[in-house]
């Protein structure tokens, strides 16, 4: 469960004096996707400076069960990526050198290293409370240790990151979000109702060439109303096209608070 969503958040906040020059925040989630069922923790960070900006998350799944009772996390993920921005106050300064880093582990199969490269262009409106950032980005991924026949014949993902603030007129009501899309050869397997071999019908597996990811994102400051501003509600569904090992589209919706510090 990636969080790319206080970037565009934290992007659109910061250029119209609503923050600091940084942001952290924690967010906790209940996720009802058939396949999960747990609770997952994300740490985030966005801060800005003269140079670009550094954005990061880490993800903790609580899945280790025993006895049908969790007992730790069993899964960790994260991301960090920094935009390079010498130009900021010229023509050019909606564009920067984009760099990330990806990597964890889920149920004991490693998430390999990968390593992202490219550019970011932000678009945004007058007021600054619509923002679209567009990511162009070659990605290296080490494939070592992996099934044969992983790899990546086209070694590009595009990633859209939006923002929508005050939705509706509704002061504290954000909408915001990211998807990405990229080139991977990997095998992907149907669900299992019945829930036996790890929930995936391991005989009907195919090929995959690609992989959408997408984590459309709604929170409403409820502590607004009680003199605590950094108090969220909200939640989350994440859409996949041939994530992971699952095989095809699945949506995954997930509730959470979030406390921004």
């Amino acid at each position: 469960m990636s969080k790319k969503t206080i970037l565009a958040v934290a992007v659109a906040t910061l250029a119209f004096g609503q923050l600091a020059a940084a942001q952290t925040n924690i967010q906790v989630f209940y996720d009802f996707g058939k396949d999960r069922k747990h609770v997952t923790t994300t740490i985030e960070g966005f801060y800005n400076d003269n140079w670009g900006n550094t954005f990061f998350f880490v993800d903790h799944d609580f899945n280790n069960r025993i006895d049908n009772r969790i007992i730790s996390p069993n899964g960790t993920y994260m991301e960090i990526a920094r935009c390079l921005n010498f130009w900021q106050n010229t023509k050019l300064g909606g564009l920067s050198a984009h760099v990330e880093y990806n990597g964890g582990i889920y149920n004991k199969y490693s998430i390999n290293n990968a390593f992202l490269v490219g550019l970011d262009y932000f678009f945004h409106s007058k007021d600054f409370r619509n923002t679209l950032n567009v990511k162009l980005l070659y990605k290296w991924t080490d494939y070592r240790g992996l099934p044969e026949g992983y790899k990546s014949q086209i070694p590009m993902q595009l990633t859209l990151v939006w923002g929508l603030q005050d939705l509706f007129g509704a002061k504290g009501l954000r909408f915001s979000g990211f998807a990405d899309f990229w080139w991977q050869d990997h095998d992907v397997y149907p669900f299992l109702d019945d829930k036996a071999a790890d929930y995936r019908d391991w005989s009907q597996g195919r090929k995959s060439r690609f992989v959408f990811l997408s984590e459309p994102q709604i929170w409403y400051s409820v502590g607004q109303w009680f003199g605590v501003p950094n108090f969220n509600v909200g939640g989350e569904v994440e859409l996949s096209y041939d994530f992971g090992s699952a095989k095809g589209f699945w949506a995954r919706p997930c509730l959470g608070v979030k406390w921004v510090f």
